[in-house]
């Protein structure tokens, strides 16, 4: 070879380049015989951090949480046919949350592709499925393309709207000799506000005296916390927040109400406000009443995605842009015009008390269980949530959140996500507690990520709120369909001993006063760690949660 040629590289050696050039430093996935170059390259580098998972769902969601609690992209591998499959859920779990998350999964050899004769881990239409659940996805269809597509494929998924990007890479590809390529990363476009859209916003802001703002994780993913607070305080305006907005506004200042949108005792007060300005927020169906909630006339929303203004409300105004910029242009063209009403703070206040007041009312002991976790648990400690009902009743809104990124939830819907999320928050964050609430029924969903746990040593601790079955539909069912309690009542293991067996620590609940102990001492043991709550012997709800609103 003379010293003009090139030594040329594996399809699995620029995918990992691709990586590192991205500032990815840990990847999740399962390895296979059809993404084998992929892992092999990143072994040989050495630079990133490869996480074995014990799923792909679990490896979509530990994704998924790490991008979430970082702001930086999440990646994950999976094999093609069923390990793409099985992906399906948790993909479409981080595109409903607007995740950054590059999914990589293996194709057969590129020969054979959609021929139907049977090779192993064909899947008819692997392709179409990802495209149906992703932002978008890319197909390798030649080894000389790898490059250009890995880069659009990053590119894509940290364009805002943010999403899953997935690239299927053929088997023939991901081994085959390349030629080394220029990775030219380009930031995502940011659109900049249209100084007529923000003149016309600010005319009608100017004329409000009962303002109410809807902060959504548009404001987190741009870093806007210091700006939406800045123009609150300006405007004296009334926060709420979506459930991927808490935190955008610390929720113990006097403005902000939090994620109680949908609360019967705010009804009045949303009303009684003469305009909303929504951020970064799709003011999604169940946040909403399925969009039936009565919301101020005149709105102003502001987003980085056009389709989304006007789509769930009509908009009066619209701002195309990014939450930060866009805030910024607000507050410069309103600095020094505007003076709150006391009385309307005033009312914040109260407000603030009364929708709080009324979810304490339905908790019964779990009461002091909430107060107890937020007096243990450092001011930036992080609370992720799957889907249970102590996450629904108290976790999504009674307990307080003081920054972003510290709230973490399944944003579908679907159970058995959380404790995966969890970990993959305590991988990018791993100087900050994390607590992550389950139920035994959505634990056991993917409780194999516990070996996970162990083997890579994520100090998460888990509270698990054990009450023998699917909680939420067996109140559904009793109040709904006439008490006919049907599928939902689970056989489940010794979960102390369940725990110990992958190498977890494990405490179990009985009695109020035995919470704090073991909290604390899962919390200062540095390894992970499952705290059974016996619901049983605690005691019942004061009011059953039975689920969201019939027609959601």
């Amino acid at each position: 070879m003379t010293s003009q040629q090139t030594e040329q590289i594996t399809g699995g050696d620029l995918v990992a380049q691709a990586l590192e050039a991205a500032g990815v430093e840990t990847v999740f996935g399962i390895i296979s015989i059809h993404n084998l170059p992929i892992y092999d390259a990143i072994g040989r580098n050495g630079v990133i951090r490869a996480i074995t998972n014990r799923s792909e769902p679990g490896a979509v969601n530990m994704a998924d949480g790490y991008a979430r609690a970082t702001s930086k992209l999440g990646v994950a591998i999976t094999s093609t046919g069923t390990g793409a499959g099985n992906a399906a859920g948790a993909l479409i779990e981080a595109q409903v949350a607007g995740t950054p998350l590059l999914h990589l999964t293996g194709q057969i050899d590129s020969a054979f592709l959609d021929q139907g004769r049977g090779y192993i881990h064909e899947a008819r239409d692997q392709f179409g499925m990802l495209k149906a659940i992703s932002k978008e996805a890319y197909r390798v269809r030649t080894a000389a393309a790898l490059p250009s597509v890995i880069q659009a494929a990053i590119r894509s998924a940290l364009t805002p709207p943010m999403g899953v990007v997935s690239v299927e890479i053929p088997i023939d590809f991901q081994k085959a000799k390349i030629n080394p390529a220029r990775l030219d990363l380009l930031p995502p476009p940011t659109p900049t506000p249209d100084a007529g859209q923000v003149a016309w916003a600010t005319q009608l802001l100017r004329s409000a005296r009962r303002p109410l703002i809807w902060a959504g994780s548009g404001v987190i993913a741009s870093n806007a916390e210091k700006e939406l607070t800045e123009l609150a305080e300006m405007l004296g305006a009334a926060v709420l927040t979506s459930q991927a907005g808490r935190g955008a506004l610390p929720e113990d200042h006097p403005q902000c109400i939090g994620f109680f949108g949908s609360n019967p005792a705010l009804r009045d007060f949303i009303q009684g406000c003469d305009l909303l300005l929504a951020v970064g927020t799709k003011l999604r169906g169940q946040e909403t009443g399925n969009w039936k909630l009565p919301l101020p006339a005149t709105q102003v929303q502001l987003d980085i995605d056009p389709l989304s203004i006007g789509r769930g409300y009509p908009a009066t105004a619209g701002i195309v842009a990014d939450a930060r910029p866009g805030l910024q242009a607000l507050i410069e063209q309103l600095r020094g015009q505007l003076d709150p009403d006391p009385a309307f703070l005033a009312e914040i206040g109260a407000a603030r008390k009364a929708v709080r007041a009324q979810i304490r009312s339905t908790l019964g002991p779990y009461e002091q269980i909430v107060d107890e976790l937020r007096a243990t648990l450092d001011r930036d400690g992080i609370l992720v949530r799957d889907i249970t009902i102590s996450a629904s009743t108290w976790g999504n809104k009674l307990f307080e959140i003081y920054g972003p990124r510290q709230s973490i939830h399944a944003s579908g819907g679907g159970i058995g996500q959380g404790w995966q999320m969890a970990l993959g928050v305590k991988l990018g964050q791993p100087d900050k507690q994390v607590v992550v609430l389950c139920g035994d029924g959505g634990f056991l969903v993917n409780c194999g990520e516990m070996a996970t746990a162990a083997q890579e040593k994520i100090p998460v601790v888990a509270l698990l709120f054990n009450d023998g079955g699917y909680g939420v539909i067996r109140n559904i069912e009793n109040k709904h369909y006439g008490g006919r309690v049907f599928a939902v009542d689970l056989q489940s293991p010794d979960f102390q001993k369940l725990a110990e067996a992958f190498g977890l620590n494990s405490y179990r609940v009985k009695a109020l006063e035995e919470f704090r102990p073991a909290l604390e001492a899962a919390l200062t043991s540095g390894q992970p760690a499952l705290i059974e709550i016996d619901m049983a012997s605690i005691g019942p709800f004061a009011v059953p949660f039975a689920g969201p609103p019939q027609e959601a």
